[in-house]
């Protein structure tokens, strides 16, 4: 059963079925020529499951009662690719201009990392907050922080902030390893408390409604956009704008623009980098 799966064979009208199913969970959209893709994601949790071929894994999540097994199927589809301060130029954009000039205004300031797979970018964000208290001593001390993905899987590891040492050298320096985590006795570090107490992690679908949310004076939307066509795009952009304070600011990924999608932001130019501004 086993090999079977590890071999399967993913005939063109299977991976049109599979990619439609994708693209209606969770907004991701798989190009032609993918099935590859498909079959390293999927042979795993098929064999695990005694699945043999992507027809009966098909039947079986469009079944009621299968939904752990569909939501199985998502979480092995969803691209989990993060480190930590990813790019560098948001999190210093943050400390030098969007934090100061959001405590003159507010006396809270709500940040909301979407699609935050394993949490480095919202933990990335709840030390940058530490590191600027420092800086602007009792300016910052009301910031909240929302972080969201899909996958139940990637929720808990998360709500856990325990990483193993591939993910700890990526993108974390020595001193932010020394001041913001501790030994956690099994060859893994674990995230000191002040650092996971500024994160409050939920499940948040991207095609779903946000206003459970609450409006955000800052929102991370990163590297996301790029899996989804372009008429859920410009609905995810649209939400965003809707969950945003008047003024509120929008980060996307180093190669992602809004290229038309939208008209609700003004691009500011930052040194370096890039933000968007609500209008």
């Amino acid at each position: 059963m086993g090999s079977k799966a590890l071999t399967m064979i993913i005939g063109t009208q299977e991976y049109t079925e599979f990619c439609r199913f994708l693209e209606a969970q969770c907004g991701i959209v798989l190009s032609d020529g993918k099935q590859y893709l498909v079959r390293s994601r999927l042979s795993p949790l098929m064999t695990q499951n005694g699945i043999p071929t992507i027809s009966e894994l098909m039947q079986l999540i469009k079944t009621p009662g299968y939904t752990e097994l569909k939501n199985s199927v998502i979480n092995a589809m969803t691209t989990n690719e993060t480190l930590w301060f990813r790019d560098v130029y948001p999190f210093k954009v943050l400390q030098a201009k969007i934090f100061p000039e959001l405590i003159e205004k507010k006396k809270t300031i709500r940040v909301w990392s979407a699609a935050s797979s394993s949490g480095q970018e919202a933990y990335s964000i709840a030390m940058t907050v530490l590191e600027t208290q420092t800086r602007l001593p009792g300016l910052l001390n009301n910031v909240s922080i929302v972080g969201t993905d899909i996958s139940s899987e990637m929720l808990n590891a998360c709500k856990a902030g325990i990483y193993d040492e591939l993910a700890m050298n990526r993108g974390l320096s020595a001193d932010r390893r020394r001041f913001f985590f501790e030994d956690n006795k099994d060859g893994r570090m674990r995230l000191c408390d002040k650092v996971k107490r500024m994160v409050t992690f939920r499940s948040q679908n991207l095609k779903d409604s946000y206003a459970l949310l609450g409006k955000f004076d800052i929102i991370f939307c990163r590297n996301v956009l790029i899996y989804f066509s372009p008429d859920m795009k410009a609905k995810v952009l649209g939400q965003i704008a809707a969950q945003l304070n008047p003024g509120g600011y929008l980060f996307l990924g180093a190669s992602e623009t809004l290229g038309g999608l939208s008209n609700k932001f003004d691009m500011v130019r930052c040194e370096p980098g890039i933000v968007y501004r609500l209008k």
